[in-house]
């Protein structure tokens, strides 16, 4: 503590001299002394414990944390005696500080000898470990030499001879030699070594005679291949000259076979189907027409393999090439553009399937299999045997797009049903596989399970196997569903057809389902959008319960009788006349009434929509619209004739009572009459 102070007054009154050199001299002699120090310490360290040196520097820690808390405290006071007691506690505190230097030091001298030491450790530990490495290297090279030797074996050891027993039991004496061999293992080995060659020249002899005999019978069969390949032009001779008969008797055998040559060059999915639907043809249905169309050439050459690339050319071809002729290196749009195409791709050959129905008009199927994404599409045409009337409502019952929609429950044909192709897309940029519907055609899920292809969702698989049994499982069930859905489309489009000449068509078999005048009668008919549908304020309730799609077909009925309109919303579904069409009822009398604010007009929709089976008529039940129309005429009747008259109001009734009633109302709901009795002809309450 001393020490250190008087160096502090030192270098006060060398700082009032002011001198330069003296300072450079103070600095110099302050170095010499702190190297005299540091080795002290060094000497000093190791006579000192470190848990005591911890103990010091804690005690002194918390001394210096006393002695501050003593200063801020005097301070705070402002007494005049506080500032020699300052003083006083920071010169105690400067001591402190000193010692704290000094602990600091000796910790890093302690730090300093503890690395040196690890430090010689370890090259002694690495020196030991070369050591050890030396020895396991040697040790290794022995264990090899080792296993060199215990492997050796001769050339006579690769030899399978045959056993000892054996050997002794078929060996001639003269080489077998037992009195010679039995305790002699040397010997023994040299006779069964001759043995082995003596067999070995009898079956080199017996080789020979079988070479000879395999000669013998090629040659024979050269001999029956002349006859056979002369025996093929005689055939197709005989086919040709036997092509009127076939088409006589309407047996095509030669078409056929020229089928299935072709066959052999389709693609497994379609290859399935080309043969499932062939067969249910044959067996089940004599309507459905199986046929394959494309180039064959081309489908050919995609099953070849790639032809080697030729290296001939030589590179000062190539550099005067590259000299007279800039290419431009395509950008990176028209490489994403390549690949689409490429992935894109279709297969040259196509399976279409006819299906005739007894009126005469034909569903064509065109099939194609897309290589790269592993799927089967779809597209269609429909021919009639007639010219009909096309109606404006009737635009997209026939058309590709909704033709075949939603022929299974939910498979509306937009996505691709193969889970991989979704990678398949990001890679190339295609956002949505319905973009390219048009020129591709429709991805239904039937499609695939026809062609044999089932892709699991659990387990996303870029290329999955064509089953026949997949295809066979679900071949009748298509096949009977595209019939309906045909009838069902070629039937609402007569229908519409009436309809929108303000006729609704009833046939004789559903004449007893409605008195015999119906004054109300239908205005107008025309289809709308899903987005008018859904902006209709009185189907509400309808698309609130998931009965309207985007996939169903929507219409708009006005039936008028005097000053009330009534109008109706029908939601069409894909699924007709399996599926009964909904509609939604809005009559403008007196007011706007809906289902919402009107129970009457509640229970005119439920005649409609829930009480349909009554409407079906004949099977299939193709009737069933025209049918619920009628009925919404008839209910308009008895609901406008069964209300009150105003006799405050002068002159006769707007609507006069012309149907009969057993009862007007009934219930707090005030319920009519809407269910027509037949033969009585009244109507009564459900």
């Amino acid at each position: 503590m001393s020490t250190d102070s008087a160096k502090k007054r030192k270098t006060k009154v060398i700082r009032s001299d002011g001198g330069a050199v003296e300072k450079e001299s103070r600095k110099t002699r302050g170095d010499g002394d702190q190297e005299s120090k540091v080795y002290s310490e060094e000497a000093e360290v190791e006579t000192r414990d470190p848990a005591k040196d911890y103990d010091m520097f804690k005690k002194t820690c918390e001394d210096l944390q006393r002695l501050m808390a003593e200063i801020h405290e005097l301070k705070s006071k402002g007494g005049k005696d506080a500032s020699a007691e300052i003083d006083e506690r920071r010169i105690q505190s400067c001591i402190h500080f000193m010692t704290l230097k000094k602990l600091n030091r000796l910790a890093h001298i302690r730090l300093k000898k503890g690395r040196d030491q690890t430090h010689e450790a370890k090259q002694k530990v690495d020196a030991l470990h070369l050591q050890l490495q030396n020895l396991l290297y040697e040790v290794m090279h022995l264990q090899k030499e080792i296993t060199k030797c215990l492997e050796f074996k001769s050339k006579h050891e690769e030899i399978d001879l045959v056993d000892v027993e054996e050997f002794y039991k078929d060996a001639p004496s003269d080489i077998s030699k037992p009195m010679l061999t039995m305790n002699d293992p040397h010997q023994q080995t040299l006779s069964r070594l001759d043995w082995e060659l003596e067999q070995r020249k009898r079956l080199a002899e017996k080789y020979k005679e079988s070479l000879a005999n395999k000669e013998k019978i090629r040659k024979d069969i050269e001999i029956k291949k002349e006859y056979l390949n002369s025996l093929q032009p005689r055939l197709n001779t005989i086919m040709q000259a036997s092509l009127p008969v076939q088409e006589y008797l309407s047996m095509p055998f030669d078409q056929t076979h020229k089928q299935y040559e072709i066959a052999r060059h389709l693609p497994p999915p379609l290859y399935v189907l080309y043969v499932q639907a062939n067969s249910y043809g044959q067996a089940c249905d004599k309507n459905l027409t199986v046929a394959i169309d494309g180039d064959v050439e081309e489908a050919k050459a995609l099953a070849r393999p790639p032809e080697d690339s030729q290296d001939d050319e030589s590179d000062s071809d190539a550099e005067e090439e590259q000299t007279t002729t800039k290419r431009r290196r395509p950008t990176l749009g028209l490489q994403l553009d390549d690949k689409r195409r490429e992935m894109l791709k279709r297969h040259p050959l196509s399976v279409t399937l006819d299906l005739k129905n007894k009126d005469g008009s034909v569903l064509h199927l065109y099939f194609y299999y897309l290589m790269s994404l592993n799927i089967m599409t779809v597209k269609t045409k429909v021919t009639t045997a007639t010219e009909m009337s096309v109606a404006i409502s009737a635009g997209d019952l026939l058309s590709p797009a909704s033709l075949l929609s939603c022929l299974y429950p939910g498979d509306h044909g937009k996505k691709t049903p193969n889970p991989a192709n979704h990678y398949q897309f990001d890679k190339v940029g295609i956002l949505t596989f319905s973009d390219y519907i048009g020129e591709l055609g429709h991805p239904y899920v039937w499609v695939q399970k026809l062609g044999g292809l089932h892709f699991p969702k659990d387990q996303p698989q870029k290329f999955v196997m064509a089953d026949n049994s997949v295809s066979a499982s679900h071949m009748e069930a298509t096949i009977k569903l595209l019939r309906v859905r045909l009838q069902s489309r070629l039937a609402l489009q007569k229908q519409f057809a009436s309809l929108e000449h303000s006729i609704v068509p009833i046939s004789s078999e559903c004449q007893h389902l409605f008195p015999v005048k119906v004054i109300a009668r239908l205005i107008k008919w025309c289809a709308i959008s899903y987005e008018d549908y859904v902006a209709l304020p009185f189907t509400k309730h309808v698309v609130e319960a998931g009965m309207a799609q985007e996939t169903d077909l929507f219409f708009s009925a006005l039936i008028e009788r005097g000053t009330a309109k009534l109008h109706a919303a029908i939601v069409l579904n894909p699924g007709y006349s399996t599926i009964p069409p909904i509609f939604s009822l809005c009559l403008n009398w007196k007011g706007e009434k809906s289902s919402r604010n009107d129970d009457n007009l509640k229970a005119i929709e439920g005649e409609v929509n829930v009480c349909f089976k009554e409407l079906l008529g004949p099977k299939p039940g193709h009737q069933l619209l025209t049918n619920q129309i009628q009925r919404l005429c008839m209910c308009l009747d008895v609901y406008l004739e069964t209300e009150t008259h105003d006799n405050s109001v002068e002159g006769p009734k707007e609507f006069p009572r012309e149907k009969m009633c057993l009862r007007l109302v009934r219930g707090p709901n005030r319920i009519k009459p809407f269910k027509y009795n037949h033969p009585q002809g009244f109507f009564t309450h459900r």
